[in-house]
């Protein structure tokens, strides 16, 4: 039990604590962080680097009357330790736990979800402006890190602000730049001059003098105002900032503690846009996080003392599959570049970018500029090899329409975590991408059922004249063998991996593996399924569902997706096609129309029936449902005479009676 944080159970609480009590509420919080990340794992070293700045923030301002808005929101856990969650915090990211990132339903300190950069000075203007228009007084924080301040979103959101000019301030939390104790001193002690209330009155009142003077009043002020703007230009490096409307007030140490303190309470009335800019370091208070802040970022379950990750054993990542693969098919191929969107190590281009460094981008936060950038190299006969986490390429839509697919550019899309992500919640699920996909014209889009197929789609994908993208899960593969030589595959064909007659089981993707072991539980119950490895969305293989549509009972189809709009919707085109018989009763097996929260993956796919046991079930309950109604349509009437069908179907109908009220009960 920590004694001051355990106390504090609204940031009121914290105001009562002496400032010769608050370095020690520093360490608890930083022991309380590497308590619970070490077990649960998350990001650790951007919320080590803010404990001092989250703290002198709930010292000075009033929340929730005044509103923080936070950034991406992964650094949100002191801020989440200072508002009344301490006792729940053992359960973060954890199922029905607190979020790994700010949550309005958590709590009322919480006033923007997020997850994805660039997003926290649009919204704290919007609050901004909205207590303008109620007549209300609160103030207005949005904390953004440097990284964010490369996406577009985060210019635009200055661009506004410094235009229509709220009273709001923005928190720049700058952890990649060290402070110089000589220029960063003297730029922290003029930009406080320039901007303390005494020296604003001082200087307002020099201008209206100035400007009093008859004849050359004007000229003076002009000149007097050119001056200090050259002044500020030559000592602050904030003069972007200043061009575009903002105060800018920096840099300020910060894990100096009472200096933040002081600066809040000296800007905290200013009017107009204030830009702070705030130096942290990642990781501080615990050393190796400090020394490889990355690689900290976001951390698995390690241990505090050695500072070594908890390893389990397991067969290689799909990640690290795949930049072995694209290392390998570049070094015959000058062609390849690789790219990415600020996240070299998590999807591997880090290690495509010691292999070949100068075939490799990484273009920040900037997942827009990340695509178009890729489909003019294309123009240029590169071939831009783009990996992009699923849940990201949403922010570049447009540019995948405009930019790649109308002009049918030959761009692969790489989207590393598809599917379901687990603890990361849902900013980060993959669940939208082959319903953004599949509808745009020329793209062809894939999914392999384990890391040898990742290898050989990458190929086709790279090989092929269009656009072209590869799903693929978070997490390991199944250790299966690798071919010696990566060949493509034939587009929009599909594998069959085991023959049927009662049952078509169209799994896509890495949900391949759970459809063979429901079809081993199925064939214990008598039921004769055939498992199809349908590999792509688009095109459909239309010869395969026409077989099966004349050899099956009905069909199933199987994905780690949202139902609506996704794979089972395209074999459902497929069916309704002139080419294919409509009548086929299919089963789609996915996510409904939800918002899946964070939580073990594991656990999230069993209590979504995406486990073999729960797909077993559900393509029981389909067939019997379909076994039911063939006579009633008049279908195949033999299935109910001869070779002891009709005791069959009774057995299974006891059976999954007997299922339903075992569930039910």
């Amino acid at each position: 039990m920590h004694k001051l944080l355990s106390q504090i159970k609204d940031p009121q609480d914290l105001k009562k604590l002496s400032p010769e009590d608050l370095p020690e509420l520093a360490k608890e919080i930083r022991d309380t962080l590497l308590q619970v990340i070490s077990q649960n794992g998350g990001h650790l070293s951007s919320n080590m680097g803010v404990v001092e700045l989250t703290m002198a923030m709930h010292y000075v301002f009033e929340s929730p009357r005044d509103k923080f808005v936070w950034d991406v929101g992964h650094q949100s856990y002191v801020h989440k330790l200072l508002t009344g969650r301490y006792d729940q915090f053992h359960t973060l990211r954890k199922q029905d736990g607190l979020c790994g990132f700010t949550k309005r339903e958590e709590s009322v300190h919480d006033h923007w979800n997020c997850g994805h950069g660039g997003t926290s000075i649009s919204a704290a203007l919007a609050f901004a402006q909205a207590r303008d228009f109620k007549k209300e007084n609160n103030k207005v924080l949005a904390v953004i890190g440097d990284g964010s301040l490369t996406a577009g979103m985060a210019f635009e959101g200055l661009n506004h602000t410094g235009h229509i000019k709220n009273d709001m301030i923005v928190v720049l939390n700058d952890n990649e730049m060290s402070i110089s104790q000589n220029v960063g001193g003297m730029s922290a002690h003029l930009s406080k001059i320039l901007t303390g209330q005494v020296m604003l009155k001082i200087k307002a009142e020099i201008d209206e003098l100035l400007l009093a003077i008859p004849g050359i009043g004007k000229d003076i002020s002009r000149y007097a105002h050119k001056l200090d703007e050259a002044v500020k230009g030559v000592f602050i490096p904030g003069r972007l900032f200043e061009d575009l409307g903002f105060r800018y007030v920096g840099p300020v140490d910060g894990h100096d503690l009472q200096g933040l303190i002081d600066t809040f309470e000296t800007i905290q009335d200013l009017k107009g846009p204030t830009l702070l800019h705030v130096v942290t370091r990642k990781g501080k208070g615990y050393e190796v996080a400090e020394e490889k802040a990355d690689v900290w970022h976001g951390a698995k379950p390690f241990d505090i003392a050695t500072g070594q990750f908890v390893k389990k054993k397991a067969n290689p990542a799909y990640t690290a599959v795949f930049a072995d693969a694209l290392i390998e098919l570049a070094g015959k191929d000058e062609k390849i570049i690789g790219i990415t969107a600020a996240m070299p190590d998590g999807t591997g281009i880090s290690k495509f970018q010691k292999a070949f460094p100068e075939r490799t981008f990484d273009c920040g936060m900037a997942e827009q500029h990340a695509v178009a950038f890729g489909g003019a190299l294309a123009i240029e006969g590169f071939k831009p090899v783009l990996a992009i986490y699923s849940t990201f390429l949403q922010r570049a839509y447009d540019q995948v329409v405009h930019d790649i697919c109308l002009m049918n550019l030959s761009v692969t899309f790489a989207m590393d975590r598809a599917g379901i992500v687990g603890e990361d919640g849902a900013t980060h699920q993959g669940l939208y991408d082959i319903a953004f996909l599949r509808t745009l014209p020329n793209m062809v889009v894939m999914a392999p059922k384990d890391e040898n197929e990742l290898r050989r789609m990458l190929k086709t994908c790279i090989d092929h004249p269009g656009p072209a993208a590869l799903r693929y899960p978070r997490g390991s593969g199944l250790g299966v063998d690798l071919d010696p030589e990566i060949k493509a595959l034939e587009i929009g064909k599909g594998e069959v991996l085991k023959e049927g007659e009662d049952v078509a089981l169209f799994a896509y993707g890495h949900m391949v593996p759970p459809a063979m072991e429901a079809a081993r539980l199925l064939e214990k119950d008598g039921i004769n399924v055939a498992v199809i490895n349908a590999r792509f969305a688009k095109p459909v293989d239309k010869a395969l569902v026409a077989k099966y549509a004349g050899i099956t009972k009905c069909f199933v189809t199987l994905e780690e997706h949202s139902l609506d709009g996704g794979f089972g919707s395209a074999i459902l085109e497929t069916l309704q096609g002139e080419e294919v018989a409509p009548g086929v009763q299919t089963k789609c097996i996915g996510l409904a129309d939800m918002v899946l929260e964070h939580g073990a993956v594991t656990g999230q796919r069993k209590a979504l029936k995406l486990d073999p046991e729960g797909i077993h079930d559900t393509v029981l309950e389909h067939f019997v449902r379909v076994m039911e109604v063939l006579p009633a349509v008049g279908k195949d009437k033999k299935l109910f005479t001869g070779n002891g069908k009709t005791s069959f179907i009774n057995k299974i109908k006891k059976d999954h009676l007997k299922l339903k009220q075992s569930v039910n009960g």
